[in-house]
């Protein structure tokens, strides 16, 4: 083995894959047996601490014609950083969003490839704070959010139970 060729099986031992991370049936952003969402797909990157996805936005979700409405850009956003949490697991310890502030720099297109990710910033008890963008093609940042997450009370989160057991990973 040469030197060159030992570098790159170091290389790819330390990469790490991106998991899967599990969907819900009807969420609107990634719920599987939800039609009328948006069917996204998640993945934790525990090597950078993020979550990721691509996403297609279809026109019927569009503000102006072939823009993406910002009620639907915001919406990736919040569900990347809820999802930011999931990282290292713990799919049973989900928080919801207290404060999302948004930050719109570009147009987003309908029908074109976008990029979202997030991460968690802090995370302190009750409450976390992360962070999110979404990326055109070409990279340009075309929004960016941070929100605060905070555990929810006690009868909402008991109103989840029935849902859980339809909380996983399919294959598709």
């Amino acid at each position: 083995m040469t030197a060159r060729s030992r570098d790159r099986v170091d290389c790819a031992a330390i990469m790490s894959p991106l998991e899967r991370q599990p969907s819900s049936r009807t969420c609107f952003v990634c719920g599987r047996d939800n039609h009328e969402g948006l069917r996204v797909r998640w993945f934790s990157d525990r090597s950078t601490g993020e979550v990721r996805a691509d996403a297609c936005v279809g026109e019927r979700f569009n503000g102006f014609p072939g823009i993406v409405h910002g009620g639907i850009v915001a919406s990736l956003l919040d569900e990347a950083m809820g999802r930011a949490l999931l990282v290292t697991g713990g799919f049973d310890d989900l928080l919801v969003t207290a404060r999302l502030e948004v930050l719109y720099r570009r147009p987003v297109p309908t029908g074109v490839p976008l990029a979202v990710s997030a991460r968690l910033l802090h995370r302190s008890g009750r409450r976390a704070q992360t962070s999110a963008e979404l990326r055109l093609p070409d990279g340009a940042v075309a929004a960016q959010a941070e929100a605060l997450m905070a555990r929810p009370p006690p009868e909402v989160s008991s109103a989840w139970e029935a849902e859980r057991p339809h909380w996983r990973v399919d294959e598709e």
